[in-house]
């Protein structure tokens, strides 16, 4: 029953797998997987014996592992090549940093200050400025001692992704 269950899984991952290197999310029935997996079980059951020995559960990890590799392989050599726009088969900096994001800012420093300056002076003071930084630090400072552990850390940024 575990093997069968790895197989399962194994399975499934290389599907998933598959589906995300065509870069397309599909639908997928019950059925459609359960027929996939029957399929797969069948190629893997090499001696058609019903079950999956260990030889043959590595031999299926071995196979799916290389499918998987040899997808990622492709994607990177196809990004290296989107990148490599002399064509000359080396990066340069120029090119290699191309593929770094643009960043952009949701406010504007007017929007900014006219959060921060509580007072409405048009100026944001050293107070100001603290006052919502620490607000979270509070916040994330379940127990209240001044400081924030790694737990409480993790807890915070687990409840700002809800």
């Amino acid at each position: 029953m575990r093997s069968l269950f790895l197989v399962a899984a194994t399975s499934l991952l290389a599907l998933s797998s598959a589906a995300f290197a065509q870069n397309a999310p599909q639908q997928v029935t019950r059925a459609q997987a359960t027929a996939q997996l029957d399929a797969a079980f069948s190629a893997a059951d090499k001696n058609h014996d019903g079950s999956l020995s260990l030889a043959e559960m590595q031999a299926l990890q071995g196979s799916e592992l290389q499918t998987v590799q040899n997808a990622l392989r492709a994607r990177v050599q196809a990004q290296f090549k989107a990148l490599d726009t002399n064509k000359d088969g080396q990066l340069s900096l120029a090119e290699f940093s191309a593929m770094t994001p643009n960043v952009k800012v949701n406010e504007t420093p007017q929007q900014v200050l006219q959060k921060l300056d509580s007072n409405r002076d048009g100026k944001v003071s050293a107070a100001e400025f603290r006052a919502p930084r620490l607000a979270v630090f509070d916040r994330a400072d379940t127990n209240h001692d001044g400081v924030i552990t790694p737990a409480e850390a993790q807890a915070a940024a687990a409840g700002g992704k809800k």
